[in-house]
């Protein structure tokens, strides 16, 4: 017995010793994660941030040249298709910085220094007797600018800022701290009230506090995008400095009775371009539940160069997450190479326009799904993740997560769990907060899942100093915490592709 037992051991050594995939056997997700390197990320990125791809601007050359290298990239580790191509053309409409004219009385405001514009309005002219002024345009717990006011169809005008209680109390939030109504997002929350309730145009007060901000950013706009299905819009903003304001208000009081000073007239150009833009697909093929896919996205675009000529290289947005997910693809596709492929299959998603409105990603889910919305199982987004926000200093083996509890429990659950195992990176949920006045929970490309229904979960290293400036550079990324980061998300997705169920989604997008 015990011979025969000897023997057929040896036998099946001997088979196994045979296979072409006996050696890789062993081999395990940390095996597979280590293949992802700080070297070989900064050779991928320094190569993608660099000069020559020109800030990878949507519709440009550079940011051809962008989908050229990834579609490359994927070709040259072996990777596949979903599709007949690695890339997938996403048909925008291109609107020019818009020019515009104020008159009020004799005094001409220029675009530009006196107000700014933004929006893909063609054409249109208004003059004061459209204008409603509704002070702070502000609707909330009880509170409201809006009572007895008709706004269809007319130009709303408003001011930046909030009610307060007394000298150092503001009203909703009961403290001496403002409200997400005094921010920047507080611009966006009045703009979607004043379109809900009617409102074809809003004239905004923003103040010198954020005035400069917009005219910079209106400085170095080449204009707007949209996708060629959206409907031409007719709602447009005016942002009114504060020297403007003076003119333009000859009679205010807090309690919203508000006049022109003399004879208000504007009038607004644009012109539209049809352009043809790419994301950027390959994928994985699972092994047991092929049809089930985890998608992993980031955004190929960046803002492209200034007036001045200045390169905006975008090496941390979203540079980082674009390289990040192709060591991380060239893992899994080691992996599938020897035999030890996921259960389930992976979309490494590369979107154009993330930079003009979540364009491509919103292309992606909402126009033609390459894999169907229903067989996806979760979106891991990456966006910025090679940099330190100056908030973290001196702690810096963190990463900020969002989404990953919004819509699943399980997903939260591990993920955390995942870290903990293998990268034992901080988990910092700042910006996962529901009443984060930042918003980057709608302001990636995972929201375009999420909205479906989708679980999600970003991954972001924070804004800093150099976020949309020339200065965002390959020199200032720190490539250790880039691998542990993009380790991480591998480890993820490696768990989300080979657990026996499929993640439930316990929770409704809100």
């Amino acid at each position: 017995m015990q011979k025969q037992l000897f023997f057929l051991f040896i036998l099946a050594a001997t088979f196994v010793g045979c296979s072409p995939l006996s050696k890789f056997a062993h081999k395990t997700d940390v095996d597979y994660a280590n293949t992802i390197t700080q070297e070989e990320l900064k050779e991928l990125l320094t190569t993608y941030a660099s000069d020559e791809f020109a800030g990878r601007n949507t519709g440009e050359s550079g940011a051809e040249m962008a989908v050229n290298f990834l579609a490359n990239n994927y070709e040259s580790m072996g990777a596949k298709s979903p599709s007949n191509s690695f890339t997938q053309d996403v048909h925008l409409v291109e609107y020019k910085k818009p020019t515009a004219s104020v008159s009020i009385g004799e005094q001409s405001y220029t675009i530009g220094k006196d107000f700014v514009s933004f929006g893909s309005v063609v054409d249109t002219t208004f003059s004061s007797e459209e204008v409603v002024y509704v002070n702070y345009g502000i609707e909330q717990e009880g509170y409201s600018n809006y009572e007895s006011v008709d706004l269809r169809n007319k130009i709303v005008a408003m001011r930046i800022g909030e009610p307060m209680v007394n000298d150092s109390t503001y009203l909703f939030s009961g403290s001496t701290e403002p409200s997400a109504w005094s921010s920047w997002q507080g611009t966006t929350m009045r703009t979607e009230l004043a379109k809900e309730k009617g409102a074809k145009a809003i004239l905004l007060f923003v103040g010198d506090q954020i005035y400069p901000s917009l005219q910079e950013y209106y400085d170095h706009s080449s204009g707007s995008m949209k996708l060629k299905q959206d409907t031409l819009s007719t709602f447009y903003n005016l942002y009114i400095s504060p020297t403007m304001q003076q003119s333009v208000m000859a009679d205010y009081a807090e309690n919203g009775e508000f006049k022109l000073n003399e004879s208000f007239d504007f009038s607004y150009e644009n012109t539209q371009t049809p352009i043809v833009a790419q994301n950027v697909l390959a994928h994985v093929k699972g092994s047991e539940f092929p049809d089930e896919y985890i998608v992993l996205s980031a955004h190929l675009d960046h803002v492209g160069t200034n007036a001045e000529g200045e390169i905006y290289n975008g090496a941390d947005d979203d540079g980082s997450g674009t390289v990040a997910i192709l060591e991380i693809a060239e893992a899994f596709q080691q992996a599938a190479n020897e035999g030890n492929g996921p259960k389930r299959s992976i979309l490494f998603l590369h979107v154009t326009a993330e930079e003009k409105g979540l364009l491509g990603s919103r292309y992606y889910t909402d126009v033609e799904p390459i894999v169907p919305l229903e067989n996806t199982v979760a979106d891991l987004n990456i966006d910025m993740i090679g940099r330190t926000d100056p908030k973290r200093e001196g702690n810096r083996n963190y990463v900020y997560l969002i989404g990953s509890d919004k819509l699943s429990t399980e997903l939260h659950q591990l993920s955390e769990q995942v870290n903990a195992e293998h990268a034992q990176v901080e988990l910092d949920y700042t910006y996962n907060a529901e009443d984060d006045p930042n918003r980057f929970y709608y302001r990636s490309d995972h929201y375009n899942f999420a909205k479906n229904n989708i679980p999600v979960i970003f991954y972001f290293n924070g804004t800093h100093d150099d976020y949309h400036q020339p200065s965002d550079t390959v020199d200032k990324i720190e490539f250790d915490l880039l691998e542990n980061r993009a380790r991480l998300i591998f480890y993820t997705a490696w768990e989300l592709a080979n657990r026996d169920n499929r993640i439930i989604v316990d929770k409704e997008f809100e």
